[in-house]
């Protein structure tokens, strides 16, 4: 009889999955330690992790260690604790587990619930987290820059105004980058998500100042609008194009947006047919963050 996990390989069962490929699977325990407990496991049901070949046991550590520098990306943790148990399911799989302390690491702990939107936030932040083989982000692609003048024009091209700061520079506007990466917000026409990271003024940011930030026209109309309910659409089940794993990057970009930035809003400038669109949030340091997009309103 299959195991648990060889139905959850096989489409039988679902599962929060953080990773896969073509021999492994990584997924959330959905009888977890703490918040973030992701199992690994080889696609191959083996029973006993020691019985793999070398190579099949080194590729499931390699593997392994990907997924475990996404979650830890993606859940605060002083480190990611390992286990290999072995008695729960007869399928060999390895335990990572998120800890700022030993205690957290103790089996003999009472296992934790985690509603299911709460899992499907983390299985998203997760996986746009876990590098690629080679070490970028899973499902981006890297292309170097073949020369210094491309390099100066890609700079160029990424600071939008007066008030603007150098994203090739801003760690947080580098891994907005990641997360937004081929995404468009879906209206009557699609238009991409473009990272944005502004030099913002003290206290609260009037629509003054919004418009001065931005080069947008004094006297503009601005309206704010939460976050999840700008993306509403696109972060549903299956998403606005019916595309479960694109509707968990947009989880994950609107989880990190308000776990990591403060005061997080959307600002829309103008009366359509087009608006602009700010998804603005404060960074630690005092800038403004987040991306910019255009919604057609006819």
């Amino acid at each position: 009889m299959p195991s648990i996990f060889s139905r959850i390989v096989s489409g039988e069962l679902p599962a929060y999955k953080v990773a896969e490929d073509e021999h492994h699977l990584a997924f959330l325990d959905i009888t977890p330690l703490v918040e973030g407990h992701t199992l690994v496991i080889p696609k191959r049901e083996v029973d006993y992790i020691f019985d793999m070949a070398p190579e099949e046991l080194a590729a499931l550590h390699q593997f392994a260690q990907r997924v475990a520098k996404g979650v830890k990306q993606a859940v605060p943790c002083r480190r990611i604790g390992v286990a290999v148990i072995g008695l729960e399911v007869p399928h060999a799989h390895i335990h990572l587990i998120p800890m700022t302390k030993v205690a957290d690491m103790n089996f003999a702990n009472p296992k934790i619930k985690v509603e299911e939107r709460r899992m499907n936030e983390l299985a998203a932040a997760i996986s746009a987290q876990v590098p690629a083989g080679g070490g970028a982000k899973a499902g981006t692609e890297v292309k170097p820059l073949a020369s210094k003048a491309e390099r100066e024009t890609t700079e160029t091209n990424e600071t939008t105004s007066t008030s603007a700061v150098n994203t090739a520079t801003d760690p947080t506007a580098q891994q907005l980058r990641n997360l937004t990466q081929g995404l468009q917000f879906v209206s009557e026409s699609d238009a991409p998500l473009e990272v944005v990271s502004l030099a913002a003024p003290a206290g609260a940011v009037t629509d003054a100042e919004l418009l001065e930030l931005t080069g947008q026209p004094a006297g503009t109309k601005v309206e704010t609008v939460d976050l999840m309910h700008f993306l509403r659409n696109h972060t549903a089940d299956d998403g606005v194009l019916g595309d479960p794993a694109l509707s968990n990057r947009y989880k994950a970009l609107q989880m990190f947006m308000k776990q990591e930035l403060d005061e997080t809003k959307v600002y829309r400038v103008g009366t359509g047919p087009q608006v602009q669109a700010y998804a603005l949030g404060r960074t630690s340091d005092g800038k403004l963050a987040g991306f910019k997009t255009v919604l057609t309103e006819t």
